[in-house]
């Protein structure tokens, strides 16, 4: 069935890539003192505003300069498997753990969450998205998919699944980042899966409304994780180790806690016994 077969590849070729094994003898090409810290993040993490306000805030605090690359989730994991980046922050917990089985990923940490919504043509709001999408799948209705192995494309199709319906002739995937995505969606006033923190960014500039929230199945959850240096020799380890520390301090989670979009909270903080 379409979803099964879009959900297997997605999965498949994010594990494929992380499987590969590449090892390397730790040591050698070590960065050095003072080397800028790559950093792969979400888009939603940049659509939303928040890297705006940890960035000049960790580069003070810490002394390294970031040098960031905005993409999904599944394009940053490939970027640390590859050792193209010191450290990711990420949200597509499968990929994720397949990525530290695999040996890539030094550390993995829990930094913050907030939750998926599903926007749509203006109508009533219901909370039970399961049975929504069983009701939207025998129509015509436009249905927009990120279609870019992000975090958000992954639950997109895991909702599907757990649905047990295939989207409509409607469903259209557009291989972009969450803002265009949404962009699109709106143009052509169809439904489409988002995070809260970049619908509620964007929210101004859109007419597309909230048509289901709070379920369980919508929870989103953040991990900032270290590349592997006995993989990686050459990777920024102590920048990456420092971006750690701090963006699970009290600094770090403080400006987290505390960022707003229209007096909104976009991400919360993590929870001392939350931290693995």
């Amino acid at each position: 069935m379409f979803v099964q077969m879009q959900y297997s590849r997605a999965r498949s070729i994010c594990l494929l890539a992380l499987l590969v094994p590449a090892l390397t003898a730790p040591g050698a090409g070590a960065a050095a003192p003072g080397e800028p810290l790559r950093l792969a993040v979400t888009t939603s993490t940049d659509d939303s505003g928040l890297l705006a306000v940890l960035r000049p805030a960790f580069e003070a605090t810490a002394g390294y300069s970031l040098r960031v690359v905005v993409t999904g989730s599944g394009k940053a994991l490939r970027l640390g498997r590859d050792g193209e980046v010191d450290m990711l922050m990420v949200h597509s917990p499968a990929a994720e753990q397949a990525f530290m089985a695999a040996g890539w990923g030094e550390r993995r940490t829990r930094v913050m969450h907030n939750d998926f919504v599903l926007l749509g043509p203006p109508g009533p709001e219901r909370p039970a998205i399961l049975e929504l999408l069983r009701e939207l799948a025998p129509t015509d209705a436009g249905f927009v998919s990120r279609g870019d192995h992000s975090g958000t494309h992954a639950k997109e199709l895991a909702l599907w699944q757990q649905a047990g319906v295939e989207p409509g002739s409607g469903y259209l995937s557009v291989g972009q980042g969450m803002a265009a995505a949404l962009r699109i969606a709106d143009e052509k006033q169809a439904w489409i899966l988002s995070d809260r923190g970049t619908w509620l960014a964007l929210q101004d500039t859109l007419q597309l409304q909230m048509r289901s929230q709070g379920s369980r199945l919508l929870h989103n959850i953040y991990h900032v994780i270290t590349v592997n240096p006995v993989r990686h020799p050459h990777v920024n380890f102590a920048g990456a180790r420092a971006f750690v520390e701090f963006i699970i301090g009290s600094e770090g989670q403080r400006l987290i806690d505390g960022f707003r979009v229209r007096g909104q909270h976009l991400f919360y903080p993590v929870q001392p016994a939350d931290m693995d």
